[in-house]
């Protein structure tokens, strides 16, 4: 029942009875088998059992299966933009430098980027390569086995976290000043090619960069070894609180004949928590199968969210039985969980544009702003980017509220609210000389057009509905802690499509 994804099962279907060997002992133990966020791995983070299997090189995994652990990697090598060697760590002794010359030349014959596939097999040298890109940068891992495709990409994703936590900004130079600090942490975060512990804050505290190394030799913190890695012992506060923000982020695509075509809600809980001790958080929503579940008639509405994707800490196994979100938080900031709705949904700001051509010298645009969200909410920080012709000349500008600027740079004329009620009609109109060589141009009816992109973030308020019914701390020093939570609906990719024929109107 876990999600992960096997090397094997991106080419076709597994058969039945090949699982992986975490899928076997965790069965074996009667747990039930989850996907958390740690590395990908197909493992219970509540189950003792099942993370001993898997960090044991002898015993346990001597019994496993023909395939392969979650996580299998040969060999890891950092290359630059050339795919030259800046360093690498070869775990399990059966990785050779053609492996590398084999992966360059693979992507130096893909034709076209879309092409590229982050994981990929060489049947010729028995390899499988999963690879991603950061800047100037190639992770490459390198696996012999039929490993865990899935979790050794999350494991160079979490890498390139770690790496980024300690120097900031990851690129070619940073690597080449800072190769004994990376090769410590390489030592750290995978043993004999098996990821291990990835939590950039916790390694933060016993391997020091030289600008903040101890004089004494420190010592693995708890975390390392405790069950809760994500969170130290001795965290004191004189004030305990906890901040949740919950984000959503609305995606919108509207198409030349005002038809939406991609509508969806992308949503997250962001929390940052200011607790002493190792307290326990419990987390209730209006999700609909929850509620359906604890045989709860809400007044509100409900919600049903999709693709849920939870943070290490909270308890999987718990969740899956009554569906009550239960964790111990990490210390600081994190994303609790994120979701998605894909229902439609109403456009909260809708955008209308059109365009005139007087003569062949001088264009017009009426672009009007329609919001149809309640008139006790506000939109802040809006900005509708219009897109004009590279060759406009001489703006003149008219808005009912607002101000616009000229952004030859980006092409565009830059509309900007500070502020703007629901349930209000705004217009803004332009008009610019054109060059007749310009003009003339324009003709060309099948020339495309960059659409018009909206910004703006809408406080107090979620489109989705989703509402937080209870946030309760538990810690056993019995303190109080106070939460606060803030509701916060913003533009993701918000575009509407202009047509490409109406430039080449003539006028009567």
């Amino acid at each position: 029942e876990h999600g992960s994804t096997t090397i094997d099962a991106l080419a076709a279907a597994r058969a039945p009875g090949s699982g992986v060997c975490v899928d076997a002992h965790c069965r074996r133990q009667g747990h039930r088998v989850v996907t958390t966020e740690l590395l990908g791995l197909a493992y219970d983070a509540t189950s003792t059992a099942c993370r001993g299997a898997l960090t044991k090189k002898k015993g346990t995994m001597a019994h496993r299966p023909r395939s392969s652990s979650p996580a299998v990697c040969s060999a890891l090598y950092v290359l630059d933009a050339n795919f030259k060697r800046l360093l690498h760590r070869d775990w399990r002794g059966d990785s050779v430098p053609a492996h590398v010359d084999a992966f360059a030349a693979h992507l130096n014959d893909t034709e076209t980027e879309s092409e590229l596939k982050p994981v990929f097999h060489d049947p010729d040298l028995g390899v499988t390569f999963v690879w991603i890109r950061h800047a100037d940068l190639y992770f490459l891992a390198v696996s012999k086995q039929n490993a865990n495709a899935t979790a050794l990409l999350c494991f160079l994703h979490a890498l390139i976290k770690v790496l980024t936590h300690y120097f900031q900004t990851l690129e070619e130079e940073s690597v080449r000043d800072n190769f004994v600090i990376i090769y410590e942490l390489l030592d750290e975060v995978c043993d004999n090619g098996y990821p291990q512990f990835t939590e950039a804050k916790i390694l933060s505290e016993f391997i020091k960069t030289d600008a903040h190394r101890l004089a004494i030799a420190p010592t693995a913190p708890m975390a390392v070894t405790n069950a809760v890695s994500w969170r130290s012992e001795g965290v004191r506060y004189p004030k305990n609180e906890v901040f949740l923000d919950v984000l959503e982020n609305v995606n919108l695509v509207v198409n030349a004949d005002g038809k939406v075509v991609v509508s969806e809600v992308a949503g997250a809980l962001n929390l940052r928590t200011h607790l002493s001790g190792m307290p326990e958080c419990k987390l209730g929503l209006n999700d609909k199968v929850m509620l359906q579940h604890q045989r709860k008639q809400g007044r509100g509405k409900s919600v049903e969210l999709e693709d849920i994707k939870f943070h290490q800490c909270v308890r999987l196994a718990r969740f899956e039985t009554d569906r009550t979100i239960s964790f111990i938080p990490p210390d600081g900031t994190f994303d609790l969980m994120t979701y998605r709705i894909t229902a439609p949904t109403k456009p909260l700001l809708w955008i209308t544009c059109h365009v005139h051509c007087p003569s062949r010298s001088r264009v017009e645009y009426t672009v009007t702003l329609k919001t149809q969200f309640k008139p006790r909410l506000n939109a802040t920080q809006v900005e509708i980017k219009l897109p004009v012709p590279p060759d406009a000349v001489a703006p003149e500008v008219k808005a009912a509220i607002g101000n616009v600027t000229y952004a030859p740079e980006q092409e565009a004329m830059l509309w900007k609210i500070k502020n703007v009620p629901g349930g209000k009609e705004v217009s803004m109109r332009a008009k610019f000389n054109l060059p007749s060589v310009a003009a003339a141009l324009d003709d060309d009816t099948g020339r495309k057009k960059p659409p018009i992109t909206v910004k703006y973030e809408i406080p107090y308020y979620t489109v989705s509905g989703v509402q937080v019914r209870y946030l309760k701390v538990i810690e056993k020093s019995g303190y109080q802690a106070l939460p606060w939570v803030r509701y916060i609906t913003r533009s993701g990719n918000y575009e509407f499509r202009m047509d490409t024929k109406t430039h080449a109107e003539k006028p009567r």
